[in-house]
């Protein structure tokens, strides 16, 4: 027997080839992704670009990159002298970390209850939950503002806090819990027969469920810093504004002063955008770790 024969598999059985995907079908599916991409992130890649450029030069070229010549800081210059936006970024950077905080601690304990306990009313506790999830809490505006009145919590970063942690537990607890349900329960069984406490069985399973907590965090920190809705209702003050409000009520005073705009623009969009970049990986990993289950 020679080794073609051998190579051919004269010996045995055929083995079926799998179907492979046409390249005519990979490179549609690669060219309309790359299509939205751009579409997506053109508009802020030219407002961070014409930031940088004079007033004529905006308009006369709105898609050329900033040149020697064309080159300018004067928007920035304005936005450092006409509005406190350091103060503004430390309030929102305060109201964001702190939001994602209670919402990761709340959510994956309530997640981990859920998960490891069967009580009468764990469905019923899982589906009540879920309703926050299909219901905007801004329908409770009115609601929330008598009660931030009562707590007289208006114009602190406290109640914005609050009510972001309240906004973001329900998908939270929704995407935890499918997590923690996927983890081995010998290994949890195992640390109860060494003697682990219930906190420590939860502190060592926060870890294996750790795509999962990013995802939440990316999921729930780009409408916290881009919210514009409860800073304006909630916490107007001058020294409680959030980057965003802070952006339009500037935005307002200088809509003529273009170099101005694009400035301001640029530090309300970037800081959410190095922080998406930075916790996109543990999203697409908890995203996709959950279409696995």
């Amino acid at each position: 027997m020679t080794a073609r024969e051998v190579l051919a598999g004269t010996t045995g059985p055929a083995v079926a080839e799998k179907p492979v995907v046409g390249r005519g079908t990979q490179l549609l599916a690669h060219g309309g992704l790359i299509l939205f991409s751009l579409l997506a992130t053109l508009p802020t890649l030219l407002i961070i670009m014409n930031s940088f450029k004079d007033r004529l030069s905006i308009f006369s070229h709105p898609f050329a990159l900033p040149t020697p010549s064309t080159f300018t800081l004067e928007g920035y210059q304005t936005v450092a002298t006409s509005a406190n936006f350091a103060l503004f970024f430390l309030n929102s950077l305060t109201v964001t970390v702190g939001s994602l905080l209670l919402i990761v601690l709340t959510s994956s304990m309530a997640a981990f209850a859920l998960s490891e306990y069967r009580f009468r009313l764990n469905t019923l506790m899982g589906l009540y939950l879920s309703i926050g999830i299909m219901v905007p809490i801004r329908l409770g505006t009115v609601g929330i503002l008598n009660l931030m009145v009562d707590l007289h919590l208006v114009n602190t970063l406290w109640a914005l806090i609050l009510v972001y942690t309240a906004q973001g537990i329900p998908l939270a607890v929704f995407v935890l819990t499918s997590f923690m349900r996927g983890v081995p329960r010998d290994l949890k069984e195992a640390a109860r027969i060494d003697g682990a406490s219930e906190y420590r069985i939860y502190g060592l399973i926060l870890p294996l469920v750790r795509p999962a907590l990013g995802a939440v965090t990316a999921i729930s920190m780009i409408p916290i810093w881009n919210d514009l809705w409860f800073p304006l209702i909630l916490a107007p003050g001058e020294k409680t504004k959030t980057v965003v409000l802070g952006a339009s009520a500037f935005l307002g005073q200088f809509v003529n002063d273009y170099n101005a705009v694009l400035a301001a623009l640029t530090l309300a969009i970037v800081p959410v955008v190095l922080l998406y970049v930075i916790f996109s990986r543990q999203l697409v990993s908890g995203i996709t770790g959950g279409a696995l289950k």
